[in-house]
Order: structure tokens, then C-alpha cells, then sequence
């Protein structure tokens, strides 16, 4: 009982560090630790998961951030425009605006999929678009980082990592949490799905 009360708590203060901070994850976790137990460690059960933060995060939103659902609408309408414009690249859309928990730091995250990175780059600078070259863990191995591509665009943050084709395999399968991740058709529907729901 003691550890799942920690873990709520951790997981409500990771939240208020992505929303207010722009952490991400990872960092949130760690730092939520810290604050609440100072240079101890929480029980090692009582670390809370991305699922268990996303709905700390979604509850924060809801009472502290009254602009959250047109960020939303805002962020996935342009991440289909780029979903279409890198249709070549086998893109998919992930992250805060496929799950619809977009805080101000929240960078449109599109994952592609292309035998020739250069080739996206090149694609990118034919646009006029300049860049800024990262990585960023590969969503399935926490031991592998892949290439990742930053710029803003219209004062929203973007970001596109890079896969080969072969990591596409098993990309679009559904976890506990349902899918990471879907294609433009994927995003309209949930878009169409959450703009019934009242």
C-alpha cells in the first residue's frame, strides 16, 4: 500500500516537471525522486511507469492548463500536414500529440522509416528547413540511440527520428497501453473519435 502511494505521488510530481519544465520522461522520474527523497532512494517497486505518469500528466492538464485541448487539435492538424508531406519516408506519429497530452514543450514527434537518412536531410534543406542534428533512444531497444532531426516550424518544435525500414516491423503492434504510435489515417481517426467525445 505505502509503495503505491509513492508511486502516485512520484508519477504526480514527474507530471508537473514535464508540463511546467519540459522534462522528459526519464529525467521527470529521476528528478521526482530527488525532490522527494532527497539523496535516498524510493522503494524499488514504487518507481512509477510512463503509463501511470501519462495519467498523472492528463489529470495536471486538465485542472492547470486551460489551453491544453486546442494545443492538442493545433499540434495534431500540423502533424498530419507533415505526416503527408514526408509520406515517402513511411512516417508514424508518436509521442505527446499521438497520445493527446501536449504540454507548451512538446515537440510534434514524427518516426521515419527510409533506407537513405540523407536523403530525408536532403529533402528537409530543399524545403528551406534548417536543422539541428541529435539522437534520441530507438523506441524498442534501450540500448541503441538512433539519428534524430530538430527544427522548428511555425513556432512548434519538431522533431523526426530516424529508422531504417527493418525497425518498422512490429512498430504498429498494440502494447497494454494500446498502440505508441499510428499513420495519418491512424491520428485522423483518433482525432475524429476524441472530437465526439464530449
Amino acid at each position: 500500500m505505502e509503495a503505491d502511494l509513492i508511486r502516485h505521488e512520484l508519477a504526480a510530481i514527474a507530471a508537473r516537471l514535464i508540463a511546467d519544465g519540459g522534462l522528459d520522461y526519464a529525467s521527470a522520474k529521476r528528478k521526482a525522486a530527488r525532490q522527494a527523497f532527497g539523496s535516498g532512494s524510493p522503494p524499488r517497486d514504487a518507481t512509477p511507469d510512463n503509463d501511470l505518469i501519462d495519467q498523472a500528466l492528463r489529470e495536471h492538464l486538465a485542472l492547470f492548463d486551460p489551453g491544453h485541448r486546442d494545443r492538442v487539435a493545433l499540434r495534431r492538424r500540423m502533424a498530419c500536414e507533415w505526416l503527408e508531406r514526408l509520406a515517402q519516408f513511411t512516417p508514424l506519429v508518436t509521442g505527446a500529440v499521438w497520445k493527446g497530452l501536449v504540454t507548451e514543450h512538446a515537440p510534434i514527434h514524427l518516426q521515419l522509416f527510409h533506407d537513405s537518412h540523407k536523403e530525408i536531410e536532403i529533402d528537409l534543406l530543399n524545403r528551406g528547413i534548417a536543422f539541428e542534428i541529435a539522437t534520441v533512444g530507438h523506441y524498442r531497444r534501450n540500448d541503441v540511440e538512433v539519428e534524430a532531426l530538430g527544427f522548428i516550424w511555425e513556432e512548434t518544435p519538431i522533431l523526426l527520428s530516424l529508422y531504417d525500414p527493418v525497425d518498422l516491423r512490429g512498430a504498429l503492434r498494440a502494447g497494454p497501453g494500446g498502440a505508441e504510435r499510428g499513420d495519418r489515417a491512424a491520428l485522423l481517426a483518433r482525432m475524429k473519435e476524441e472530437d465526439s467525445t464530449p
